[in-house]
């Protein structure tokens, strides 16, 4: 698929969210509070793709999300950022500092992968410095999802709107695309050996 075609698909399941909120709830902070609990799990959705299916034999990540990847989901992503702060700001809720400082940091890694994608495909990056920042990526981006829905499941963040058994579905998504990504690990290795 071609960058192009892939952003505009993912502006479209954006405004689709933003579209439905409004249906269900009307003009209200109800509704940015669903538009950025949605966008989050979209932010989700392309984030599962590039950790299960980055070096997958069959499954072509290019082919469903360009081989600009890790852009498609810093937009996403980006603009579900935007929406949360809208989101804190108008409904006066207070940031929690640690939970604050691990998600800047995601951020930041987020922000920062298409650069290092786009200097490694210039050579500029070694495969093997690249290698090691993606999985750093992958793994600490991963575990923000998982700390995003182990304290909602756990009761622990009453107001963020959602229900209790959404959240256990996501969290066991997030916890099986884990162990997803192990299996195929592990196979892949016992493949090599065995050649």
């Amino acid at each position: 698929m071609k960058f192009k075609d892939a952003f505009l698909s993912m502006l479209i399941v954006q405004v689709g969210i933003a579209l439905l909120a409004v249906i269900n709830y009307g003009a209200t902070l109800e509704t940015l509070q669903a538009v950025t609990r949605f966008s989050g799990r979209a932010s989700l959705a392309i984030f599962s793709l590039i950790f299960l299916f980055q070096k997958h034999q069959y499954i072509k990540l290019t082919s469903i999300l360009s081989d600009k990847y890790y852009s498609i989901f810093a937009i996403a992503h980006g603009i579900h950022l935007i929406q949360l702060l809208a989101f804190v700001y108008l409904s006066g809720n207070e940031l929690i500092p640690i939970r604050l400082a691990g998600g800047f940091l995601a951020y930041v890694l987020i922000f920062a992968m298409p650069y290092v994608q786009y200097q490694f495909d210039l050579n500029k990056i070694s495969l093997k410095a690249f290698s090691r920042l993606n999985l750093i990526y992958l793994h600490y981006v991963w575990f923000i999802f998982f700390m995003s829905y182990l304290p909602r499941v756990r009761g622990q963040l009453p107001d963020v709107g959602g229900s209790y058994s959404e959240f256990v579905v996501l969290l066991a998504w997030v916890s099986l695309m884990l162990g997803m990504k192990l299996q195929s690990q592990l196979m892949n290795k016992i493949s090599n050996r065995s050649r």
